[in-house]
């Protein structure tokens, strides 16, 4: 699942960003963030604040596959 909002946030930071540019100035490889933005690879914590810094948009809204409740088929129930 591609994380567009991930993508946006590259594109709005500075026009015509590459890929390339914003992992050098997040400070992780261009492959890593291309990953991320792909939905094939799940960030670090210090990935995430990295990134939620750069950006300074919420690690909620750029990743929110991540932060979805668990939708677990064997829940546990309290009662």
């Amino acid at each position: 699942m591609k994380r567009i909002a991930l993508i946006k946030a590259r594109e709005e930071k500075t026009p015509k960003e590459t890929q390339k540019q914003a992992a050098k100035n997040i400070g992780i490889s261009e492959i890593y963030l291309r990953k991320l933005e792909a939905g094939n690879e799940s960030p670090g914590r210090k990935a995430l604040i990295k990134i939620e810094s750069y950006y300074g948009i919420s690690m909620r809204m750029l990743f929110p596959d991540i932060f979805l409740p668990n939708s677990d088929s064997n829940p546990v129930i309290n009662t």
